[in-house]
């Protein structure tokens, strides 16, 4: 699987029915022993069918707990740890990142929504059927652009970059992008491209005249203490702190996919963090501590995404209503080796749930998320 986001889908029968768990539950105090239970049995659940590890971070009202299940690693058998806290690849999450820098800009009066792209990167996107002056930054945040989706290109992958020992820039991706045809009209609806976010980081540097990545370090990382998250450059292709591995089947073996070239998802997919880091990001995201609170609401303004589970996509911003009624916004992704879904409530609870191998069989994730953020 090359960077992108989990396709989530509603099953018929909620992932808790009929599972248990022999583990003792964690205590924290603010957190309930039924809803760290409950959690557990999820994550156990997706163990069980087949995922080599899982890692969920709940917060609640500031108390956080980190639950998992599985191994880190298939050669030692070693099971995951609570502590320290474990790194992994977060892949398209990456995108609420750089849409909040761009929100951020706009707020700045450095960029508008409703600008073509032409205007801040002139010439950029000339294709067939593909013209920068017709699309808007908005549509570039929201994937109503009709740019056409890089990774179906097999040069576009990452984890084969690092065996063959290769970077690509942005502008060789850009490129490779750009040979194929637009796949609708700007804004006639919603299509999920990493095409898209290459754009909009290119925009960052554009406007702020300075690297995508000291912009993220700037703005959000260090103001928000995310110290175990971070967007690796070219050829840092090793996850630097404690992690566990992750796994695909590829070419029919199940393989260690842990070691990826991150300059192939760059700021589309290509950062790591932990759970706790996550959980605080988005928090603050929805308490107007990362954007402000005109920009907020523009991140959360979606349109339909799925219709089944009525997710909707903001500006680099996903959001459902859970079953409890509580609302959901964050984001999932997914990348060789690691399935990660993120993100919060406005009320004050957040959760991160890290899978280190992709599911044979997709789980319920929106009842996952109703027992880790309803009260």
């Amino acid at each position: 699987m090359r960077f992108g986001p989990i396709i989530v889908a509603i099953s018929a029968v909620a992932l808790l029915a009929g599972c248990t768990t022999d583990k003792e539950a964690a205590t924290v105090p603010g957190l309930s022993d039924n809803k760290i239970r409950a959690v557990q049995a999820d994550i156990d659940g997706v163990v069980a069918s087949g995922v080599t590890g899982a890692i969920a971070t709940v917060t609640d009202h500031g108390k956080t707990v980190v639950l998992t299940s599985g191994i880190a690693d298939i050669a030692t058998r070693a099971p995951i740890p609570t502590d320290p806290a474990q790194q992994v690849r977060i892949g398209s999450i990456s995108k609420t990142f750089v849409s909040s820098i761009v929100l951020q800009l706009v707020a700045e009066g450095k960029v508008r929504l409703d600008e073509p792209v032409d205007t801040y990167l002139p010439g950029l996107l000339t294709g067939d059927g593909i013209d920068g002056r017709r699309i808007t930054v908005r549509q570039i945040l929201r994937h109503q652009s009709g740019l056409p989706e890089l990774t179906k290109d097999p040069r576009v992958d990452e984890y084969r970059a690092a065996q063959e020992n290769r970077i690509m820039t942005p502008s060789e991706g850009m490129a490779i992008a750009l040979e194929r045809p637009a796949d609708f009209a700007p804004g006639a609806r919603f299509q999920y491209s990493n095409t898209n976010y290459y754009v909009a980081a290119m925009l960052v540097e554009k406007v702020t005249s300075a690297p995508y990545v000291d912009e993220l370090n700037r703005r959000i990382l260090q103001p928000q203490g995310l110290a175990d998250t971070y967007l690796p450059g070219p050829g840092d292709r090793e996850i630097r702190g404690p992690h566990p591995h992750g796994y695909a089947v590829v070419d029919g073996t199940l393989t260690d996919v842990t070691r990826i070239e991150p300059s192939v998802p760059w700021a589309a997919g290509g950062m790591v963090s932990t759970g706790a880091d996550l959980n605080r990001f988005y928090s603050a995201l929805l308490a107007g501590q990362v954007v402000p609170a005109a920009e907020l609401r523009e991140m959360r303004d979606g349109v339909l995404m799925d219709e089944g589970m009525q997710m909707f996509y903001g500006l680099g911003l996903g959001h459902t209503k859970l079953p409890c009624g509580a609302e959901y916004f964050g984001h999932t992704g997914g990348i060789f080796g690691y399935n990660t879904v993120s993100g919060a409530t406005p009320d004050g609870r957040a959760v991160t749930l890290a899978f280190t191998k992709s599911v044979d069989s997709m789980p319920d994730l929106v009842a996952m998320l109703g027992h880790a953020l309803c009260p």
